[in-house]
């Protein structure tokens, strides 16, 4: 922790945090500043005007980015035969109904995203006070839920991510590696943002994009000027 601390306090004084930066020197930024052992997660932070008490102003959706995460996903699918075989061609790491029902009850967590049929989710829904919490649960809005489950999963495989603002107006996300070229970034980051700008809802007032900050797993945040991303 104290090796962390010395880095990171080292990656924070290389620039002047308080300014703002175009999305390429941001980029830049985070790639130089992402010094330790592991290949860190870029990622970044939108601060929206919306309100997420009102449902008519829950930003969520699911966007694939052209270049995928860098992050191998470890996936489930609920399914009943032949639609748990189906799953297994395309990729899937788990499938199954009845067992996998029983080791999710308690508590087994090695994986990333569960995909499920939609008549299984009477069985699953019962599970939400465990899977909830872990934001597992399956969704019909980001196509989680559905008999189609082999391009569900090809889908989650080459890199389509799910975001949902939080309660305080913010979506996280990490959109790939530091070790991504800078312009495979640029790329998966115009395709989050694009999305988001897109996901605005009709009711919601005033400044949609109140932030953006770019920031690797372990490093400071970069701040980045909202009008340099071209989605005004």
């Amino acid at each position: 922790m104290k090796n962390q601390g010395k880095r990171f306090t080292k990656a924070a004084k290389s620039f002047d945090r308080t300014a703002v930066h175009d999305v390429k020197k941001a980029i830049e930024l985070v790639k130089s500043t992402a010094t330790a052992k592991f290949d860190e997660s870029f990622d970044i932070s939108m601060n929206l005007g919306v309100d997420p008490r009102k449902a008519d102003q829950l930003v969520r959706g699911t966007v694939a980015l052209p270049h995928g995460t860098g992050k191998s996903v470890r996936v489930l699918v609920v399914a009943k035969a032949p639609k748990d075989k189906e799953a297994l061609e395309a990729g899937a790491d788990h499938a199954g109904f009845t067992e996998y029902l029983e080791k999710l009850q308690g508590g087994w967590a090695d994986i990333d995203i569960i995909i499920a049929t939609p008549d299984v989710m009477g069985e699953l829904g019962k599970l939400g006070r465990v899977l909830g919490p872990r934001g597992l649960m399956p969704n019909p809005k980001s196509g989680t839920v559905t008999f189609d489950v082999a391009k569900a999963v090809n889908e989650v495989k080459a890199g389509k991510i799910e975001f949902r603002v939080d309660k305080a107006g913010n979506v996280h996300a990490s959109v790939g590696k530091c070790s991504f070229s800078a312009e495979k970034l640029a790329d998966n980051v115009n395709a989050f943002i694009g999305t988001i700008y897109r996901a605005k809802p009709a009711t919601a007032k005033g400044k949609y994009v109140k932030s953006v900050t770019f920031s690797s797993t372990m490093g400071p945040g970069v701040r980045v000027d909202e009008h340099s991303m071209g989605h005004d």
